[in-house]
């Protein structure tokens, strides 16, 4: 896995339900997961005190679990992707 970085490239996929999806993710973590992504840019927000800072904390902590388990999916999905596309045709 590489270094997670809040400004990595998404992978989406659109789910059964024909929702826009982050792979491995479920659209309420999808959603989640965008939403920790977005930076608090209310002016003032880096001045907010302990509490606003400990929120951040497990907000960064829920960020890198759905990270994660997105990240896994997806190299999940691009070694199935490989060996399907190394296989050869069955030729009859």
């Amino acid at each position: 896995m590489s270094e997670p970085k809040k400004d990595a490239p998404r992978r989406y996929i659109v789910d059964g339900a024909g929702q826009r999806v982050l792979v491995g993710l479920t659209i309420s973590e999808t959603i989640e997961f965008e939403a920790l992504d977005k930076p608090d840019t209310r002016p003032g927000a880096d001045l907010l005190g302990e509490a606003a800072r400990v929120r951040e904390a497990k907000h960064d902590k829920r960020w890198m679990e759905l990270y994660v388990k997105h990240e896994r999916a997806w190299s999940d999905w691009m070694a199935q992707t490989r060996a399907r596309l190394e296989k050869p045709p069955l030729l009859n």
